[in-house]
C-alpha cells in the first residue's frame, strides 16, 4: 500500500494557510482586509503567511489604487490551485484508507 500522506502539502499544514487557500480557490481574488475579517487574523499574521504562500508561487498579489485608497488584494495561480487540489485529493484518499 501507498504511503497515504506521501501528497499532502507541508505548505497547508497549517490553518491559516489552508484557510487562505480555501478563500482564494472559490473565489476570484479577495482583498487583505476581506481576508483578514473571513478569517479573524492580524494584520501581521496574516502578511506573513501570505508571504510565505506568495514566495512559493502558490499565490499572486496585485496591488492598486481605489480611488484614491491603496488596495492590495490576492489571487491563486495556477500552480497554487493544482497544489491546493493534490493537497485535498491527498487528504480525501487518507479519510478513505482508514474507513
Amino acid at each position: 500500500m501507498k504511503n497515504p500522506i506521501e501528497h499532502i502539502n507541508k505548505a497547508f499544514e497549517n490553518k491559516v494557510r489552508l484557510g487562505i487557500m480555501s478563500v482564494l480557490t472559490v473565489n476570484d481574488r479577495v482583498d487583505f482586509k476581506m481576508l483578514k475579517e473571513l478569517l479573524e487574523l492580524t494584520d501581521g499574521n496574516l502578511a506573513g503567511h501570505l508571504k510565505g504562500l506568495e514566495n512559493m508561487d502558490y499565490i499572486q498579489v496585485q496591488k492598486q489604487f481605489v480611488g484614491r485608497k491603496p488596495n492590495t488584494s490576492y489571487y491563486v495561480t495556477e500552480n497554487g490551485r493544482l497544489a491546493f487540489i493534490e493537497h485535498l485529493n491527498a487528504l480525501e484518499r487518507l479519510l478513505k484508507s482508514v474507513s
